[in-house]
């Protein structure tokens, strides 16, 4: 057999298995412009984009939840590039592996002055000695690495490899992109597919996009000859369809508000499941309770503002399902806690006041006095350190904070609830009010 015959057999070969490949993997974009989602790192004129048209990228670091086209990225590189691509698996790889990588792309770099490219997968699975190991290569311009991570590579990479990469984070594909891929698959297989199994998939995937292909697969294999219906998609997807469109989505989370202000945590928790199981954004979830914490809870439990802003970093560092748990915590904490919305109002009125143009100047004595000539200005004079008086500060302010047009204004009137009303009686023994 002659090597035009084995190069013959070889692309057929070839042909053969990215025929039969997973779904996701024939359709892999080949061009920038083909990537769905991502706009903020490779839209029209974002960094992304303008270091791999200008072939000027750096050592970089794609990190971001799974599916959400870090593998991908690397590979559109890669056709893009005029330097030779290396590609390894921090899974299976080890030091020596890393070491073969470097020895070629010096002798590349010395016989034919072409550079290389590494990409290398799950870069947090690297220890210490193996990613140290790339340092040198990286450090001198042989090697440009491309790593990918679904950890905070602030977490789980060196600081000298993090310090000589560029990081940019991938989120989660919305949900146009999520359809768009959904139709390109459909496409690809030959099928069409009801909307209503199209929604399923859509919104039950949580922003990854190989996850709703593969999904996609399987409904389209179970659908033969199509069309896609709702219950392939359900096969597909090992769930059953929850009802949930837009109106369902702001009456569900105006229960789940309603529900933690009226400390009811059963119900709390429900409402979250419905969402969660509906594929609601957990990362909305997570900010409504932020937000919950301070409007509805306030001073009244201050350890309320601690525990949502914990879930929603635990939701940004373990991903779902396991963060399901620091989100029950949260929302039960919430609804546990004794309720106060007087931080809110005070804000609330305080800045319907400002804009109202009720301000007033600074009162003399607040003034900076850390320059020459403020004190000839009168700024800063008679101004008296609270630390320095006794009792002070918690004792009260001795001298006047408020500009004069607002002299005896008050926005915050601390509740009887909680921690609050430890605060209230304070604040009426500095205002000298009657009990």
């Amino acid at each position: 057999m002659t090597s035009g015959d084995g190069d013959l057999f070889s692309a057929a070969a070839e042909e053969h298995l990215r025929a039969r490949a997973p779904l996701a993997a024939r359709l892999r974009p080949l061009e920038l412009d083909d990537v769905v989602g991502q706009e903020h790192l490779i839209g029209p004129g974002r960094p992304l984009r303008r270091l791999v048209e200008q072939d000027r990228l750096t050592s970089t670091i794609l990190w971001g939840p799974p599916g959400t086209g870090k593998t991908t990225l690397a590979l559109v590189i890669a056709r893009s590039t005029k330097r030779s691509f290396e590609q390894l698996s921090a899974v299976t790889a080890g030091v020596k592996d890393v070491r073969e990588v470097i020895e070629r792309a010096r002798q590349r770099l010395g016989e034919q002055g072409r550079r290389t490219i590494l990409f290398l997968d799950e870069v947090h699975r690297f220890n210490k000695s193996q990613q140290d190991a790339l340092l040198p290569a990286v450090e001198d311009g042989t090697l440009t690495l491309i790593g990918a991570t679904t950890e905070n590579p602030f977490f789980e990479v060196n600081a000298p490899l993090r310090s000589r990469s560029t990081m940019f984070r991938l989120e989660p594909l919305d949900s146009s992109a999520i359809e768009r891929l959904l139709r390109r698959g459909l496409e690809a297989e030959g099928l069409e597919a009801d909307d209503d199994a199209i929604d399923l998939l859509r919104t039950r995937v949580g922003g990854d996009g190989r996850q709703v292909l593969t999904a996609l697969e399987v409904a389209c294999a179970l659908a033969m000859p199509g069309p896609v219906r709702l219950a392939h998609a359900e096969a597909a997807l090992g769930t059953s369809a929850l009802r949930y469109g837009r109106d369902d989505h702001y009456d569900v989370v105006s229960a789940f508000i309603k529900s933690m202000r009226g400390s009811d945590p059963d119900a709390a928790v429900h409402w979250l499941a419905r969402m969660l199981e509906a594929g609601e954004d957990a990362r909305f979830i997570a900010r409504r309770m932020v937000i919950f914490a301070s409007e509805d809870v306030g001073q009244a439990d201050p350890t309320s503002l601690l525990v949502a802003v914990s879930a929603a970093q635990a939701l940004d560092f373990v991903g779902l399902p396991e963060a399901q748990l620091s989100l029950s915590q949260a929302c039960i904490h919430l609804a546990c806690a004794p309720k106060s919305n007087r931080s809110a109002l005070a804000i609330w009125s305080a800045r319907d006041d400002v804009a109202q143009g009720i301000v007033g100047e600074v009162p003399a004595h607040l003034r900076d006095a850390h320059y020459q000539g403020a004190a000839s200005l009168g700024h800063g004079v008679g101004y008296v350190y609270p630390h320095d008086e006794t009792g002070a500060p918690s004792g009260g302010p001795s001298q006047q904070y408020l500009p004069n047009e607002l002299r005896g204004r008050t926005y915050y009137s601390p509740s009887e609830h909680g921690r609050e009303a430890a605060v209230a009686e304070r604040l009426r023994r500095q205002r000298g009010e009657a009990q």
